[in-house]
């Protein structure tokens, strides 16, 4: 039996806008299949979360459209409310008022009935570990249950379309993980999910990725394709001084570019196993401390600064 083809979710189709003189989207087009985790990928400044705003309605594009579940939301944006769920990078949790409060109050707005509020409250409060938190003020929770609370906040009214600008922006470790953990179910139920992330470790865990430079897409398709288009090999230098390691190392024979990993040094080559030695070498001609250099796989980071030519 031949499977039923995957409907796109999400259509946009050439969408600017400018704020003065500043062009923040330009020509911006992509499609999001049903079901999808896809991610936007870029430095601050990109237009990742103008994009966002846009899909949810909340900023008009200059020029192109956008539809969701087949919905003009630049038309019908009232409509298109009915089938998403946008949580911008702050959410609007009242302190003052504790769990409980907080999702009856999203479920108010929504005006969910009664037994299909405490059913959904129910499932949500126990997927996102909450369960035992209903009654305390939302200002006492950590960072982390914060991002979950908003989340069960965002999901009360069973969204087709989730849209989240880094949502896991500061959050913990074990919260992260949790978050994703909600975000797998939620794709295995047909939810679309939007998601931009400062956190490359993220970008890999997409299906798709969009990888946006001053506020247009460069590149769009899965984290292993986009890694294949990069050229070449990459070695990492460990120990010693990272930026000295690195300005020794660039423009070195073969060396195609450089880029700095907290405290190691990712360094694109021709080819790794020509050029291995070679590095090690240079370091230590000039005295410079270092743990080895290895070949290592490219993550999505090395993958933007080769593709785009900037450090995310």
């Amino acid at each position: 039996m031949r499977a039923s083809p995957v409907h796109p979710a999400i259509v946009v189709n050439r969408i600017a806008r400018r704020f003065g003189t500043l062009e923040a989207v330009r020509d911006v087009s992509m499609s999001v299949a049903q079901g999808e985790i896809f991610g936007l990928v870029g430095p601050d400044g990109a237009g990742k979360t103008t994009v966002m705003r846009m899909l949810a309605g909340v900023l008009r594009p200059d020029t192109g459209a956008i539809a969701l579940e087949g919905i003009d939301v630049v038309t019908e944006s009232e409509r298109a409310k009915a089938v998403l769920s946008y949580m911008p990078q702050r959410f609007g949790l009242y302190e003052d008022l504790t769990v409980d409060e907080n999702i009856f109050f999203y479920g108010e707005l929504f005006e969910l009935p009664k037994a299909q509020f405490r059913q959904r409250r129910a499932e949500l409060l126990e997927a996102a570990g909450l369960a035992p938190f209903r009654g305390r003020l939302a200002g006492q929770l950590s960072g982390g249950m914060k991002q979950k609370l908003g989340l069960v906040c965002a999901l009360i009214h069973t969204p087709r379309v989730l849209l989240l600008d880094e949502p896991t922006t500061g959050v913990d470790p074990v919260s992260r993980r949790d978050f994703w953990a909600i975000l797998y179910r939620l794709r295995e139920q047909g939810v679309t999910i939007v998601m931009s992330t400062a956190y490359m470790d993220e970008a890999e865990r997409c299906s798709r990725l969009a990888l946006l430079h001053e506020g247009r897409v460069h590149r769009c398709d899965t984290p292993q394709r986009l890694k294949d288009l990069v050229r070449g090999s990459l070695l990492a230098v460990a120990g010693g001084d990272p930026r000295r390691n690195g300005a020794a190392l660039a423009g070195a024979p073969g060396v195609e570019g450089v880029l700095l990993m907290g405290d190691r040094v990712h360094v694109r080559v021709d080819a790794a196993a020509k050029r291995q030695d070679e590095l090690a070498a240079r370091l230590d001609s000039r005295g410079l401390p270092h743990a080895g250099v290895v070949p290592v796989e490219p993550g999505i980071e090395d993958v933007f600064v080769a593709l785009v030519g900037t450090q995310a």
